[in-house]
């Protein structure tokens, strides 16, 4: 089979919500709330991306990743570029990608000791429709009130800077260490492929399209997989169906059928378009 549908794993974050996305049962209002679901391979396989929902309702933590040199030093298998796709925003909503001015080691650490490196970042208003490239390195921190996509190199890798308090560990030697603390320049959009398809971000790790409503073929590599995300609506990959909320793996070549109305996500390792 070329397509198969991921299982979900719900994550309980302090900055999550008890009211989620269509899609996503709630979860119960005096259990804790849910600030992340991930799509996960059957089995143990570890493919190379991972793909996520995030709600939040506070501000996450300002964080760092490190590229693949520096997680493959510290015993990971790979670093964590990712890229995010805002779903829904409230109107004051924001997201801080890199700083408004470079921010030397030093002051970056001091900064983050006393909080005050919420106010070197570039909070940038966001949007349903915006999207972002962060590679790593990137200082950045997701704001309250937002719904995202996020596809990110698969690894469990974050360093916290600065937590707001939260009872949380901080990693100021490690994350300080892989920061490039300096103004975010963003990657210029590639553009429309086909009326029915666009690039949404094309980063050295994976290549992010959103589709139309329509037939869409696909002809992956040789243990290359791609990842369909449906955002809206539903149809079919190959004989699989599938709808908004779900996730899925495909292999080999592919045909995806788009019902009218629908709005996916295409995402899929390395620098080269398929």
């Amino acid at each position: 089979m070329t397509a198969t549908l991921l299982t979900t794993k719900r994550v309980e974050k302090p900055w999550g919500r008890h009211h989620l996305w269509p899609g996503f049962a709630d979860p119960a209002s005096d259990g804790a709330p849910v600030g992340e679901v991930w799509f996960e391979a059957p089995g143990d396989a570890a493919p190379d991306l991972l793909i996520k929902y995030l709600f939040t309702s506070e501000k996450l933590s300002v964080q760092v990743h490190p590229d693949d040199e520096a997680a493959r030093a510290a015993g990971y298998p790979r670093g964590k570029d990712e890229a995010w796709v805002i779903l829904a925003a409230e109107p004051d909503s924001t997201i801080a990608l890199g700083t408004l001015a470079p921010v030397e080691v030093n002051a970056l650490r001091a900064a983050a000791l006393d909080g005050s490196i919420v106010e070197l970042l570039d909070w940038k208003p966001v949007k349903a429709g915006d999207y972002f490239y962060s590679p790593a390195g990137t200082v950045h921190a997701i704001g309250a009130g937002i719904t995202l996509v996020e596809v990110q190199q698969n690894v469990d890798l974050t360093y916290r800077l600065y937590d707001y308090g939260r009872p949380r560990e901080l990693h100021l030697d490690a994350g300080v260490a892989v920061s490039q603390a300096e103004p975010f320049v963003a990657q210029a959009a590639p553009g429309e492929v086909a009326p029915e398809r666009s690039i949404l971000a094309e980063g050295p790790k994976f290549v992010l399209e959103r589709w139309a409503a329509g037939e869409h073929h696909v002809s992956l590599p040789v243990d290359v997989p791609g990842w369909l995300v449906p955002l809206a609506g539903h149809g079919v990959a190959d004989d699989v169906p599938w709808q908004a909320g779900q996730c899925l793996m495909l292999r080999d070549q592919a045909r995806i059928d788009v019902a009218a109305g629908g709005d996916v996500l295409f995402a899929y390792p390395g620098s080269n378009r398929i």
